[in-house]
């Protein structure tokens, strides 16, 4: 089969089949707490991508050289190190840049930081053994995912706030059972490749 098609069923497969904040609920802290605004959840969807795909760029050699060195068990605190850097930069463009979204994002920028799904697909990639390519086709897809599925949900909350919901389902229950319908919905998805 050609390279490109390979490539691409990957990027598939990680953005739709094996989505990971529906599948795994990597990522969920976000993906509850910016999807209120539609604009939010695509300002954040974009910089998840940005430092999804960087980080996995920049994690893959970094693993490469850990396992030459026999210290492979140092992994996570790198990707850590190296997942901070990069939410840093991005923070400081973003508020040189649109100071509107800088605002409209609040503490949810930081916490990309500490966003369980950048770490897991870098973690991921290595602990599968994935070669540099495969492993941007999985970034790419996890990043192209986690927008597509908050910016999908923030479209839902909108039509949820203007609701008429019973009041003990009001904020978050109802984002809840959202979240949980999407999931199901997306299961759909596993039979495609």
């Amino acid at each position: 089969m050609n390279y490109v098609i390979i490539f691409l069923l990957a990027i598939l497969n990680s953005m739709l089949i094996n989505n990971v904040t529906l599948s795994r609920f990597y990522g969920i802290c976000p993906f509850l707490g910016v999807s209120k605004k539609s604009s939010s959840a695509l300002g954040m969807g974009a910089a998840v991508i940005f430092v999804i795909i960087l980080a996995s760029a920049i994690c893959w050699p970094i693993y490469q050289l850990l396992k030459l060195a026999g210290i492979t068990f140092m992994d996570t605190i790198t990707y850590i190190l190296v997942i901070a850097s990069i939410v840093q930069l991005i923070e400081m463009i973003i508020k040189k840049y649109s100071p509107s979204l800088y605002k409209s994002l609040g503490v949810y920028l930081p916490l990309i930081t500490t966003n369980c799904a950048v770490l897991g697909v870098a973690q991921g990639n290595t602990d599968q053994g994935l070669n540099f390519a495969d492993s941007m086709a999985s970034a790419i897809g996890t990043g192209v995912g986690f927008a597509l599925v908050i910016f999908v949900f923030s479209t839902i909350r909108y039509r949820l706030d203007a609701a008429d919901n019973p009041k003990a389902f009001k904020g978050i229950p109802i984002a809840l059972i959202t979240a949980a319908l999407m999931a199901m919905a997306f299961l759909g998805f596993s039979g495609l490749i």
